[in-house]
């Protein structure tokens, strides 16, 4: 038996929700009478369909991605590849290449692709902005003489050698329309690219980010994916009969990065300078704000946006409690969730099946084979000449080797101005996944040990190698 107390309770909800039911169903009669007054509005619609119909579209490649590219990373891990390549075969295997398009549709229809891409640069943006958190720009500042000229000598080599290539890809599979010199000078372009996220990640995944090797290789990428980005630009603008453009993005890159440097550099560290060793919710707002306009800057400029977002981390002080708390705070989130969505996402968009025939992949191994000669063999030249020991210029060139997402952008490009056919853009992406691909296992292939990336970075000498103080990595994955 129920209690008198309960009793009444139980009496007084039911008396409750039933008046409640009575009194709507009353209003209910009444407002079915009346007529709308304002027009009908439809909600947000992005590609064709509203943000409601492409919800589960985006849900399931997301989590198709992430689950596909564990797996893959788990299969890889034994044959030395990073993380990183197992996301990138995910979203390959997933995409129209190996599902075919039909099926390749129902994981990810066109008109969801855009939502799916924000998500994706997103995540490398938020990548981009922990390793620049992560950047000795001391370290930097002592070799900056080296890094500029090991990046311009491991652009200008492969730069020459897609030049040369184009003599004889041009007549086979440019398109009609455009001029040799336009078609050279992409061909040029594309071939010295290097993948500053991939390089990155695959710096972090096997530990040598805080090394020697490793910050002088992201000091290297960084310095010639701007002057690539400004190359591209020129030839971008050549296209399209816009002289000046190239010339207006390398001067808004070299004021941005000023401005950052000489101005915004020194008013962090004065607001770290003020006894402050916990990250309030405003301050934390306050970073991400920064973090987003200097990436909506670099944007704007013509550079990228990565660029922007890692140069916040990188002048932002990596022992303090900013650098800490969003180390600590965001890197799995960005690592597992959002990146893999960003490469995963590219890769869903490679059309491998574009190549075909003993001509058409003869050609492809061509355009690699000068790719990787190019790229490695003019970084190995400049890091010898610049002090680097034989393996630490060799390992230096096989990272500089790793062009993915960036070359992949810039590809898109070149097909979208129609510079490149689609059977070449093809075959350049295949050329983009076999060198990253062959960036980790030559990596250590040169390296022989984890600890030659902690060696000092000057000529061979056996007083430094006795006496050299490893560096504190961080552990990858």
């Amino acid at each position: 038996m129920l209690r008198p107390v309960t009793a009444k309770l139980a009496a007084l909800y039911g008396g409750t929700l039933g008046a409640a039911i009575g009194v709507f169903f009353l209003i209910r009669v009444y407002g079915e009478t009346l007529v709308a007054g304002a027009p009908a509005t439809p909600g947000p619609v992005v590609g064709g369909s509203s943000l409601g119909e492409m919800l589960p579209h985006i849900l399931l490649a997301l989590g198709a991605v992430v689950l596909v590219g564990r797996a893959l990373t788990w299969i890889l891990r034994p044959l030395g590849q990073p993380p990183v390549i197992g996301e990138v075969m995910a979203g390959i295997l997933l995409g129209p290449s190996i599902l075919g398009p039909e099926l390749s549709t129902r994981i990810l229809p066109p008109e969801a692709a855009p939502a799916l891409g924000v998500v994706a640069q997103l995540g490398v943006i938020l990548f981009m902005f922990l390793i620049g958190l992560e950047f000795d720009t001391t370290f930097l500042r002592r070799r900056a003489h080296v890094a500029a000229a090991i990046s311009h000598a491991g652009i200008v080599i492969p730069f020459l050698l897609g030049a040369a290539l184009a003599i004889f890809l041009y007549p086979r599979l440019a398109t009609a329309g455009v001029s040799f010199t336009i078609f050279a000078l992409f061909i040029g372009v594309a071939m010295a690219m290097t993948a500053f996220p991939i390089l990155a990640r695959i710096l972090t995944d096997q530990g040598l980010e805080r090394t020697p090797l490793g910050m002088l290789a992201l000091g290297v990428a960084a310095i010639g994916d701007v002057t690539a980005w400004c190359l591209l630009a020129l030839v971008v603008g050549l296209a399209r009969a816009e002289l000046g453009g190239g010339l207006l993005i390398a001067g808004g890159a070299l004021v941005f990065v000023a401005v950052m440097v000489i101005v915004v550099r020194p008013f962090l560290a004065w607001l770290s300078g003020r006894g402050q060793e916990r990250m309030t919710e405003g301050a934390v707002a306050g970073v991400f704000v920064a973090l987003f306009a200097s990436a909506l800057i670099a944007h704007h400029i013509g550079i990228h946006a990565i660029f922007g977002a890692f140069l916040l981390g990188a002048i932002i002080s990596n022992d303090g409690p900013v650098a800490h708390f969003f180390e600590r705070q965001m890197r799995l989130t960005v690592t597992v969730f959002l990146l893999p969505a960003f490469f995963a996402f590219t890769g869903m968009r490679t059309r491998i099946d574009l190549v075909s025939g003993l001509e058409g992949w003869t050609i492809c191994a061509v355009i690699i084979l000068m790719a990787t000669l190019g790229k490695l063999g003019g970084v190995y030249v400049a890091g010898r000449a610049s002090g680097l020991r034989k393996r630490q210029a060799a390992a230096l060139g096989s990272l500089m080797n790793a062009r993915g997402l960036m070359e992949l952008i810039v590809l898109n490009i070149g097909l979208e101005l129609g510079v490149i056919s689609p059977t070449l853009f093809s075959m350049m992406i295949l050329m983009a996944l076999v060198t990253t691909m062959s960036s980790s296992p030559a990596l250590w292939i040169f390296l022989g040990s984890r600890q030659r990336a902690r060696l000092p970075l000057e000529a061979d000498h056996p007083a430094l190698l006795e006496t050299a103080a490893p560096t504190t990595s961080t552990p990858g994955r």
